[in-house]
């Protein structure tokens, strides 16, 4: 493959926030700027400032003192241009091809979840030249082991799961703590088994009301006077209650014993990222800024048995990287007695 060295490279994070963007950003556009003398620009707020042709210069001077920084100095949004909805709809892959072009970008380097993976390479295939580097809490992209995010908030779950056991056992009740992930439950089974969950439910795992019970009934037999039960946002429960308080009211109906709720939500999302999301949210942005150098394109940077790697956009889009009921972690949990609502 005959190398090209990119002259001018844009940037851009789309999709919910996470901790590491703003890490992420300042390894590609520091690696760019001092490793291969490109030109950086940064575009505003994902897909919607390259429509419209929104965007920000980027020295390495601007790349100074954002890596402790959460959120992203960029913006995001979860615009979706090949998702037509609308007449309008149909021009906006044209006008980004368009800016594209007109900017002299010889990269794209796009800084998302699953769907921005797959936005990706949908432009990758109308002809820009795209790398992507997968972000989200959920640590659900396909194709790699570890999304940046994923290590802040199971920190950050995980933290209040320790505060929980001790109202707990002051009050001997269930503390149903429920933790973001959407439809995967890495965070879930990370932050129980961290924070010594009794109960543990994740949505790759169909439980079982009795078998929730009985194990509650257990632990008080056994002079155990409180459990905690840590839960996915996934796990199936009516829509109408949030997936915590059904646990909770279905606890209350058939046990005598108080249970308690706590919703984390977007706290997971915000904040500082923790030292292991720094570090990788900064190799998968130099990485990025490597592929472009050599011409690497449609690719996204993964992380595979500690070791980066390029993996074809179009083998990552649509799909989602769920827990393995077998998952190592899981096995050990039930040669511990903790309980994943099945058995």
């Amino acid at each position: 493959m005959s190398k090209i060295k990119a002259k001018r490279i844009g940037i851009l994070t789309a999709g919910g926030d996470c901790p590491g963007l703003n890490a992420a950003i300042r390894g590609i556009g520091k690696t760019a700027i001092v490793e291969y003398g490109m030109e950086v620009i940064g575009f505003s707020a994902g897909y919607t400032g390259l429509i419209h042709k929104q965007y920000t210069e980027l020295k390495e001077k601007d790349l100074s003192g954002i890596l402790t920084l959460g959120g992203t100095i960029l913006g995001t949004s979860r615009e979706k241009p090949f998702k037509i909805v609308t007449e309008e709809d149909n021009d906006k892959p044209a006008l980004i091809k368009q800016n594209y072009d007109d900017l002299g970008l010889d990269g794209l380097v796009c800084i998302g979840g699953n769907g921005t993976m797959k936005t990706a390479h949908h432009l990758s295939k109308i002809g820009l030249n795209v790398i992507g580097i997968p972000k989200t809490i959920d640590n659900d992209v396909w194709g790699t082991d570890m999304t940046f995010g994923f290590d802040s908030a199971v920190n950050i779950a995980t933290e209040a799961v320790d505060r929980l056991h001790s109202t707990a056992n002051s009050h001997g009740r269930v503390m149903i703590v429920e933790v973001m992930g959407h439809n995967a439950g890495w965070i879930a089974l990370y932050a129980g088994m961290a924070g010594g969950g009794d109960i543990i439910l994740i949505p790759e795992i169909d439980y079982s009301s009795d078998v929730i019970i009985r194990r509650i009934e257990e632990r008080f037999h056994h002079k155990k006077p409180y459990s905690i039960v840590v839960v996915a946002e996934g796990i199936k429960h009516p829509k109408d209650l949030s997936a915590a308080r059904y646990i909770s009211e279905m606890i209350q109906s058939r046990v005598d014993v108080e249970a308690r709720e706590t919703v984390l939500g977007y706290t997971q999302r915000g904040g500082s990222p923790s030292p292991m999301d720094r570090i990788l949210a900064t190799r998968y942005g130099s990485y990025a800024a490597q592929l472009i150098a050599e011409g690497n394109f449609g690719t996204m940077v993964a992380l595979r048995n500690n070791d980066l790697v390029p993996v074809s956009l179009e083998e990552v889009g649509g799909k989602l990287r769920l827990v393995e009921p077998d998952n190592n972690l899981i096995q050990k949990g039930r040669k511990m007695g903790v309980c994943f609502g099945d058995e």
